[in-house]
């Protein structure tokens, strides 16, 4: 096994992409999403290339036009439809051996999949869907109303932080901006999350969506989806970036469920 370095071709200009060989015959493509590059925040999507290669997949990676390596403007996510089509022809090109493709996106590339009727490929791994439209007064804080009150839950049964609050030591702002952020109601679902769902339904291949539980993007997009849907894995006390080495493995272990699915 060992990873690649190359350019293709997309509407006239030149895309970085990355490939991380193996011999089987499923492959994953990963999705970048916002101004995100293909190595992902602090090399986390680099890094999963690496190990779910490693377990006999081979994985591409690319920068969309205007981020990363890429040339072009990044008009977001919307209007990937020729990146994410060009770089699964470029997959399957480097990679003949390849009866499967299946692509993974974490937000708004989720959502570009979605819209996108499953983009031609054979599976998709979406992750923490971005449902807000552009423009919303939506505001996605750090963190859930559920972890929000959670926390300080937790605070309330410790006699340290009760001393604290009686002695003055607490910041009653902070404190109110968190018992605000922790009643706020989800709001409605919008026209963007009824256009993914619409894409979704044109496509035949295999879904599987994988959600952190702390993460207040994938409680947006489950508030406008079926909580029963048994294609649902949810990852409890994960961020939006699965970083924890746990959440890490757990999104990895998920990954190729799919792909041997």
């Amino acid at each position: 096994m060992s990873r690649l370095q190359f350019e293709f071709g997309c509407r006239g200009l030149t895309l970085a992409g990355s490939l991380d060989t193996a011999p089987g015959v499923t492959g994953l493509l990963i999705v970048n999403g916002g101004n995100e590059i293909r190595s992902g925040a602090f090399s986390g999507q680099s890094q999963l290339a690496a190990r779910v290669a490693k377990k006999g997949f081979p994985v591409f990676r690319f920068d969309r036009r205007g981020t990363g390596d890429s040339e072009g403007e990044n008009r977001g996510f919307r209007k990937t439809t020729d990146d994410i089509r060009a770089a699964h022809e470029s997959f399957r090109a480097v990679a003949p051996q390849l009866d499967r493709v299946f692509a993974f996106g974490n937000c708004d590339a989720a959502s570009a999949l979605m819209l996108q009727s499953g983009a031609g490929f054979d599976g998709l791994i979406l992750s923490n869907p971005w449902t807000i439209e552009e423009g919303s007064s939506e505001i996605v804080p750090q963190h859930s109303a559920k972890a929000i009150r959670s926390r300080y839950a937790a605070k309330l049964k410790d006699p340290k932080e009760i001393l604290r609050l009686l002695k003055g030591g607490v910041n009653f702002r902070k404190l109110t901006r968190g018992v605000v952020a922790s009643l706020r109601s989800t709001p409605e679902p919008s026209g963007l999350a009824e256009d993914m769902r619409r894409g979704l339904e044109g496509f035949a291949g295999k879904v599987h969506f994988v959600l952190a539980g702390n993460d207040r993007t994938a409680q947006l997009f489950e508030s406008t989806w079926d909580k029963n849907d048994p294609r649902i894995r949810r990852c409890e006390g994960a961020g939006h970036s699965y970083v924890e080495p746990e959440h890490r493995e757990w999104l990895e272990n998920q990954i190729l469920a799919a792909l041997r699915s």
